[in-house]
């Protein structure tokens, strides 16, 4: 026995290895990036009033939540991504329940994921994930700002005194968050005017081709497990990843001390391994084929962009500011999120997929909550997760269960809890968890028992009896803590 454990370690340490490494090469560039860059920018660069004016724990709540689950829709990130963005317009002084609406709605109801969502499975789910979503999404926030009501207030007055000093949004700041805006936008969207080669070069480098097909054997993977190999386009990124960490920590760790050499090298860095991963690289057994897309044209232009308002329009301090925030957030963020990606490729391996049909076959409790738990442990980046969902479904999960896998899967992924609990503290992340994993099951239950025939209406009424004890269990813990607190006063 202890035998067997100890061969399989190599495999699963391999596993978690080749999870890391592959995903770093597709999806860490375009969409985490830019993330980044506009979560540094957001703090270091907008006034906290502009923030709380919609997101502040004191702006109404039909302004707050509204408004924090549209940001959520239109921005169109995955769990990874909207990490950077949450901890931004938390940190900034958003209020605790707008701010995890943010959290959960935007991953939820990507705008991408959603079409896709509906071309692969059908437009039923992809309509109850989206209504669902920015339901359960508003309630979970409203839940977690009253039950950290204290906290909450504690936090929006340390945003006060830390931000006291700011000013009005200037205009070049404005701009330059915009032009981030449009390169997380530029590098994230699937579409025709994107993925379009406008032109292409051909160059005679056979040894691209070798190496690509080296990494394929070093690192095999199989599509239809969602399983993603390392090009020779993403061991270049992976490379300049490292390059950047490294140039960045001599650059930007003591930036306030004044700029150097290595912070305008892990500029250029960043700049030049965005342009890299904008631009399609296609090996072939002659040589390797370089095309000119959209997506790489769009990118180019933003990063040119960029840094014409970086070096006009933005002070010194203001762009010094704007880095060593970027900085921060890519120190407290991306060792967690190596380490969750990590682990969550050895849980993979240890998973067998053939489980789903006995486990989540039938639209009941125990069912939706195993869908739950696979959206934890079996986390993919998005789009991916779809055809990772079309295949629960012909291995016999229920669509009940899987819309429960849907909609936790990009919240609560393993790497996500680790990083937002670092964010607001380990207490409300597991509070968090709960409830999103409570309104995860609640929602498969209930697009479950309308799939099995029960009427619209009482499925309306379940929700509505759902609601209602939510709320009075609600009024009896905030009864509850206003009667102690009033023993324990004088």
């Amino acid at each position: 026995m202890i035998n067997s454990i100890l061969n399989s370690i190599p495999g699963l340490l391999y596993a978690g290895l080749g999870n890391l490494a592959a995903y770093l090469a597709a999806h860490v560039l375009l969409c985490l990036l830019p993330a980044f860059f506009i979560a540094g920018a957001m703090t270091a660069l907008i006034p906290k009033e502009v923030i709380t004016r919609y997101l502040g724990r004191s702006t109404p709540k039909y302004i707050s939540y509204p408004a924090s689950a549209a940001a959520g829709f239109l921005l169109a990130v995955c769990s990874c991504t909207v990490i950077p963005l949450f901890a931004g317009i938390y940190k900034k002084g958003a209020g605790l329940g707008p701010a995890i609406t943010f959290l959960f709605v935007a991953p939820a109801v990507n705008i991408l994921a959603l079409t896709y969502t509906g071309a692969v499975i059908g437009m039923d789910l992809a309509i109850a994930r989206l209504l669902l979503s920015i339901t359960f999404g508003i309630g979970v926030g409203v839940i977690m700002a009253r039950i950290f009501a204290s906290a909450d207030k504690a936090h929006d007055e340390a945003t006060d005194t830390l931000f006291s000093q700011q000013g009005t949004m200037k205009k070049g700041a404005a701009l330059f968050l915009l032009i981030l805006t449009a390169l997380l936008i530029i590098g994230t969207f699937q579409i025709g005017l994107l993925k379009t080669a406008y032109f292409q070069l051909d160059l005679p480098i056979p040894a691209v081709y070798r190496f690509q097909q080296h990494l394929f054997s070093l690192i095999p993977f199989d599509p239809s497990q969602g399983e993603e190999g390392v090009t020779a386009q993403g061991a270049l990124l992976i490379g300049l990843l490292v390059l950047l960490g490294l140039t960045a920590w001599k650059g930007l760790e003591r930036i306030h001390d004044g700029f150097n050499r290595w912070t305008w090298t892990a500029a250029i860095l960043a700049a030049v391994t965005l342009a890299v991963a904008a631009l399609g690289i296609q090996p072939f057994p002659g040589g390797v084929t370089l095309l000119f897309t959209g997506k790489f044209l769009g990118v180019v232009l933003a990063l040119v962009l960029a840094g014409w308002v970086l070096t006009t329009q933005l002070s010194e301090i203001e762009t010094r500011d704007f880095l060593w925030e970027t900085w921060r957030f890519v120190k407290q963020i991306f060792p967690l999120l190596i380490v969750g990606i990590f682990a969550v490729g050895i849980i993979r391996e240890l998973i067998n997929p053939e489980w789903i049909e006995s486990l989540a076959g039938q639209n009941t409790l125990s069912g939706n909550f195993i869908g739950v738990v696979f959206g934890v442990f079996m986390y993919f980046p998005t789009l991916v997760e779809v055809p990772i969902a079309e295949m629960f479904l012909n291995l016999g999960m229920h669509r009940g269960p899987l819309l429960a896998y849907l909609i936790s899967d990009p919240e609560l992924s393993l790497q996500s809890i680790l990083i937002t609990a670092s964010i607001i503290g380990r207490v409300k992340a597991w509070v968090y968890v709960a409830w999103v994993a409570l309104f995860s099951t609640v929602a498969g239950l209930l697009y479950g028992a309308w799939i099995n025939g029960t009427s619209a209406g009482l499925v309306t009424l379940y929700l509505l009896a759902f609601t209602a004890g939510l709320a009075g269990l609600i009024w009896l813990y905030e009864h509850s803590r206003t009667h102690k607190e009033a023993i324990v006063q004088p």
